[in-house]
């Protein structure tokens, strides 16, 4: 069903853009399939689309793994730590719902290089996904766990260790997945801005030119690539957390 639907929704894109209609939405403006289709094939034959493609892979998975790593340990210290929350918990609601791509001209003002400018604007839309949902999914843990590894004589490792570490990997992924999510949009959005390579930048590129059919090459690698890296977080996920009620009833 899932192909169906695919294939589905690219048929009825090919019949409203080779028969030109125009019924409020133009999709007489628009290539057809077998167009794009064409231009993709001759696009990854060139080396250029594939030092767009690793370009973009590298700053989205540096940023993303910073993120997932500063995300993590600050959510952890906000939802345990009362003298963190205080200090740095105000700062984080405060810039939390500035847009990271707001941050470009900043970054760009900030960091030496482009390059380092785009990897922190990735960084930083991954990071408040998954601090917010680490920070949430500590807060929820039931304090009976806590309160039994302690009568058990185990010290705050132990309590990191054996209750909140394994009680928060739900919600962790569950942010993880967000942030990839939020990431891809920002780092594409960066690269159309101030990049000097990658899809984003390519892709904006050929929409100065009007190649509309490598605009649309761009938008499909670019959905190829974020489905990609997203189902990877989640699988991960799944892989991590099969001890979980839940994991064992999908597995059997």
């Amino acid at each position: 069903m899932r192909i169906a639907s695919v294939a589905a929704a690219i048929l009825l894109w090919q019949l409203l853009t080779a028969n030109h209609v125009r019924f409020w939405l133009r999709f007489d403006t628009l290539p057809t399939v077998t167009e794009i289709a064409s231009t993709f094939t001759k696009r990854i034959a060139v080396q250029e689309y594939w030092l767009d493609l690793g370009q973009s892979l590298i700053r989205i998975l540096t940023g993303f793994a910073l993120a997932a790593v500063v995300g993590v340990v600050t959510g952890i210290l906000l939802g345990r730590s009362d003298t963190f929350a205080n200090v740095f918990g105000p700062l984080t609601e405060l810039a939390r719902p500035i847009p990271a791509i707001a941050i470009v001209p900043v970054a760009i003002l900030l960091f030496p290089s482009d390059e380092a400018g785009i990897v922190f604007i990735t960084f930083l839309a991954a990071f408040f996904p998954i601090m917010v949902s680490t920070r949430h999914a500590v807060r929820a843990l039931p304090t009976i766990w806590e309160d039994s590894v302690r009568t058990l004589g185990g010290n705050r490792w132990d309590v990191l260790v054996r209750v909140v570490l394994p009680g928060i990997l739900p919600g962790v992924f569950g942010g993880l997945s967000v942030g990839i999510g939020v990431a891809w949009i920002c780092v594409i959005s960066a690269e159309m801005i101030s990049g000097r390579l990658g899809v984003g930048y390519r892709t904006w590129q050929a929409y100065t030119v009007l190649a509309y059919p490598e605009v649309f090459v761009g938008i499909i690698t670019i959905g190829i690539l974020g489905f990609t890296t997203s189902a990877a977080v989640e699988l991960l996920g799944r892989r991590v957390t099969r001890w979980l009620p839940r994991g064992e009833e999908n597995a059997r």
